[in-house]
């Protein structure tokens, strides 16, 4: 059924002000979160992240001073060479791990970037290797996309607060050609994502809801059926409408989406998001919390190691 005019309103509203919205225009460009992957990889020169990422050297820097500026790397002197810095995430940095490993674990599926992210990852703390499994921080069961139903309460404190200026921001991307799914997984198409899951399947109710100009809008669907994120079907009840739904693809970002609003509410912005999910089978607010598949404890930086991809 198509949603009312009231609950276009409501969604458009919430995802305005969704930590999800926000924190994508702090984090979401192009290199940001290739140099925050780099950083927890044991990357810390500015000459390693310049020939790992080719990336340009000013803009390097600019990611660099910007991810200083947020808190999330400090500066370190080299020890062998006092006048220029090493870079080290800091404890806010390092609360953006369980983002990370959904995004290792969604790349090593359905991204292009496997062959350049580590191959297996193992748990100290067990001694198994393992796949990181998204958990329920209230009753620590595994979660998946379906167990969870969402509340919308616009927050007013991020409404009042004036979005980050620049260029519509995306995440770290995958050279390539057109079809990539890398090149797909950017602020918009998380925020395309999050609008079908919450409910709005047609042209126009996107339209509405992300405030999208419809040759943008078309084209950026266009894509993301391309690239395998999104279904486009005809609608059953009215012919002349096209009804766009979640792949298996797009699906699995749910955890990536999850845990960075997440990280953004309560790391960044100390705002709650509009958008709360919660756990039906315990009935909680949902926190999420990464865990290893094979011992179900909670993830942290330091005891997990990796082996790198072959060369």
């Amino acid at each position: 059924m198509p949603l009312t005019p009231e609950e276009l309103d409501l969604r458009r509203e919430a995802l305005a002000t969704s930590t999800l919205d926000h924190g994508l225009q702090l984090l979401g460009d192009r290199w940001t979160m290739a140099v925050v992957l780099g950083a927890f990889l044991g990357v810390r020169r500015f000459d390693e992240w310049q020939s790992r990422l080719a990336i340009p050297r000013h803009t390097l820097a600019q990611r660099l001073r910007a991810l200083t500026a947020l808190g999330l790397l400090r500066q370190r002197p080299y020890q062998e060479r006092p006048l220029r810095h090493a870079y080290h995430l800091t404890a806010k940095g390092l609360s953006l791990y369980p983002h990370v490993l959904m995004m290792w674990s969604w790349e090593r599926r359905w991204g292009t970037r496997a062959t350049d992210l580590p191959q297996r990852l193992v748990h100290a703390g067990c001694g198994h290797a393992f796949v990181p499994w998204l958990a329920c921080g209230a009753c620590h069961e595994k979660v998946g996309i379906g167990d969870l139903g969402f509340t919308l309460q616009p927050n007013a404190a991020l409404r009042a607060r004036p979005p980050a200026r620049g260029r519509a921001p995306r995440l770290a991307q995958a050279e390539g050609d057109g079809s990539s799914r890398g090149l797909r997984v950017d602020r918009w198409a998380l925020l395309i994502i999050s609008a079908v899951l919450l409910g709005c399947h047609h042209f126009d109710e996107l339209s509405h809801v992300l405030g999208i100009g419809s040759s943008v809008l078309s084209r950026r669907l266009g894509d993301m059926v391309d690239a395998g994120l999104l279904l486009c079907q005809d609608d059953l009840v009215d012919g002349r409408r096209r009804v766009y739904r979640l792949t298996p693809a797009s699906r699995d970002l749910f955890g990536y989406i999850l845990c960075f609003s997440s990280w953004a509410a309560r790391h960044h912005f100390q705002e709650p998001s509009s958008i709360r999910p919660t756990h039906r089978a315990c009935g909680h607010p949902f926190v999420p919390e990464v865990v290893c598949s094979h011992c179900r404890q909670v993830l942290e930086a330091r005891e997990v190691g990796f082996e790198a991809s072959a060369p």
